[in-house]
């Protein structure tokens, strides 16, 4: 099977500007293939990560990946996907989210067979009439104005500085071929406009025949047809300072029955043996939950590593056993940062002031005596039954912690302050 086969298959295609053309390019040879990455945010998020996936199947398969940060189109202002025009950063913050994206996408195509290059590093040696002579000319007007990303935002407003945003995405691909003979570019479907004008610049700057394509992924919804992608706390981000990797992984694992198999398709690098016989495990027995797992461990894998699988397993297993004790610190502040938290002093507490400090566990020194004396709460894992009794937070996770258990299932926090 090909490799434009494969994501046919794997459901990673929405839309290709010559399909046969590229196809029988790869035929022939080895090509170089770009995603722009824009730097606007801290990290990128898994909807990036989807092309970011194609780039690594092709990188497998010998074909040379190159990732353009966008430190001069993210000052601009990409209009995809905006209604109202975005609020430029400050210049320190955005080298600053330059530097955090570049180690994450070495993290994830390694050292070697891959090249992050800037489009600032070209785009601020154009002066304006240079742009408008060598490129604007080559831009009509109306067919600007018929690209999706333009025409959505024509009712509400949109600036020239963002009108003019295709043309310096154009001005990338026509440059990176050139310069590093890269002839296919990847994005998201709202990217199609975009890419298509890169390869009609080509094709105006070099010649008809030039060997330059677009592919996109297509938008990936859920089965209920929500957008995948989004937590109750919002982005799942690829930078461990922002989502751990236990909760990294917990996202995969809790996918539905309905879903996994097609986030195994598009997220993984298994096989189509290995992904069809995942399928017959969920269909005759779900309770394993067997695809769930191996999805979270996969992708968890090939962005945080090996070793953040092993540790994201090991938080899951302690959790599941109620041996919180055995949690480090670190791990602590990993597996419950979503629970329901207070803030208490550093020093000795009596547990009654602990169960009901603002009402968050107990509602009143009532009920927590009664809970208390049914053994129905534990602190750092171990059961308290004596109403009397004082916590002392240095006892356990460096002092920074105190895991409250009520019942078997319901969790709560105490940050040391």
């Amino acid at each position: 099977m090909g490799i434009i086969e494969d994501l046919k298959w794997r459901g990673s295609i929405n839309q290709t500007t010559d399909e046969a053309g590229l196809t029988d390019l790869l035929k022939t040879k080895k090509i170089s293939l770009y995603v722009g990455v824009d730097p606007t945010a801290k990290s990128i998020h898994i909807g990036n990560l989807i092309p970011l996936t194609i780039l690594k199947r092709f990188q497998n398969a010998g074909h040379r990946p190159v990732i353009v940060i966008g430190g001069g189109t993210g000052m601009i202002g990409d209009p995809s996907g905006k209604a109202t025009e975005r609020q430029l950063l400050p210049p320190d913050v955005f080298d600053e989210n330059v530097k955090r994206i570049t180690k994450q996408l070495t993290r994830l195509f390694g050292k070697d067979g891959f090249e992050i290059v800037n489009n600032y590093d070209w785009l601020s040696k154009l002066n304006l009439i240079s742009f408008l002579r060598d490129f604007g000319k080559l831009f009509p007007i109306n067919v600007m104005l018929k690209r999706d990303v333009v025409a959505s935002r024509l009712e509400v407003g949109i600036s020239f500085t963002e009108f003019t945003y295709q043309i310096l995405q154009a001005i990338d691909f026509y440059t990176l071929y050139k310069e590093k003979d890269v002839q296919l570019q990847v994005g998201g479907s709202d990217q199609y406009g975009n890419i298509s004008s890169g390869v009609e610049l080509i094709h105006k700057m070099v010649g008809p025949e030039a060997k330059a394509f677009g592919l996109t992924v297509p938008l990936l919804l859920k089965s209920d047809g929500t957008k995948f992608g989004k937590s109750a706390g919002g982005a799942i981000w690829l930078d461990p300072d922002l989502l751990s990797p236990y909760e990294f992984y917990q996202f995969f694992y809790n996918q539905s029955d309905t879903d996994v198999i097609k986030l195994l398709k598009i997220f993984t690098f298994l096989n189509p043996d290995e992904i069809d016989q995942l399928a017959k495990q969920v269909a005759e027995a779900p309770e394993e939950r067997a695809a769930q797992k191996r999805l979270a461990q996969e992708v968890t894998a090939f962005v945080h590593g090996p070793e953040a699988v092993q540790e994201a397993e090991k938080i899951s297993q302690i959790l599941f056993t109620g041996e919180v004790q055995n949690l480090t610190g670190k791990q602590v502040a990993a597996a419950f940062s979503s629970v329901p938290s207070i803030t208490i002093d550093s020093g000795e507490i009596p547990v009654l002031d602990l169960l009901t400090q603002d009402n968050l566990i107990e509602k009143s020194k009532r009920q927590a005596r009664e809970d208390l004396k049914n053994g129905a709460i534990s602190i750092n894992g171990q059961k308290i039954t004596d109403v009397d009794a004082v916590v002392n937070p240095a006892d356990k996770f460096e002092g920074h912690f105190v895991i409250i258990r009520r019942g078997k299932k319901k969790y709560f926090l105490a940050k040391v302050h």
